[in-house]
């Protein structure tokens, strides 16, 4: 059900302009996928506040943040926007994608937030950004295997790495055994985000050791040689 009852009248303006932008923007660059207001607003900004609903439940929600593989902004900005306390880092390697995020967040006059145009297999290796997040999210990024190694480089000790998968998530998980084993994580929980059906699994990881300095490898072998 959109909208959420708790957002407040400047939320609400921010997410039509956040949508008139996605419309405008998006027809023009391509940017996604949807193109009407209600699927924005169910996929898009649904979704990603089901995450915040969940990890706030959990207590897994944490500054500072960082999303990986944002795209077009999700599910961090939609989070950002309902948390203005949340410091937040949008990682995005195609740069018509991350130059739309710097978009919107200068046109919601959004503060604490980062946009980065970079991939995280050379940025989790910067110590500004090594082990310096209490959470990571990633939706629609890489198979979980995957995922973990280019995730948990970010992710300080006791934080989590959290992200939306599809009906295949147990699977994802038993096939992301040893990269959890070698990066330094372990499954807090696999449910169901209070949204449409079917509903996306949220997979949370919880960050238990250290990350090997090796991990993760060089740009596209995560994805060519998973672990």
């Amino acid at each position: 059900m959109w909208p959420p009852p708790y957002l407040s009248p400047l939320q609400l303006d921010a997410f039509a302009t956040f949508t008139r932008l996605l419309i405008d923007e998006g027809a023009r660059q391509n940017l996604s996928s949807l193109r009407d207001r209600e699927a924005i607003e169910r996929r898009h900004f649904g979704e990603s506040l089901a995450l915040l609903d969940a990890l706030a439940s959990l207590n897994a929600l944490a500054s500072p943040a960082i999303d990986i593989g944002a795209g077009a902004g999700f599910p961090g900005l939609p989070i950002k926007i309902v948390r203005p306390e949340l410091r937040l880092t949008l990682l995005e390697a195609t740069g018509k994608k991350a130059r739309f995020m710097t978009l919107v967040v200068a046109t919601l006059g959004l503060s604490g937030v980062t946009v980065i145009h970079g991939r995280a297999e050379d940025l989790a290796h910067d110590p500004g950004h090594r082990g310096a997040y209490a959470l990571a999210l990633a939706r629609a990024v890489a198979p979980l295997r995957v995922l973990v190694e280019l995730a948990l480089p970010f992710v300080r000790l006791g934080g989590y790495l959290a992200s939306p998968k599809g009906s295949g998530a147990q699977r994802e998980v038993r096939e992301a055994a040893d990269a959890l084993r070698l990066c330094g994580g372990e499954v807090a929980t696999v449910q169901a985000l209070d949204v449409r059906d079917p509903a996306p699994i949220l997979v949370l990881i919880r960050k238990t050791g250290e990350t090997p300095d090796a991990y993760p490898r060089r740009p596209g072998i995560p994805t060519k040689r998973p672990l």
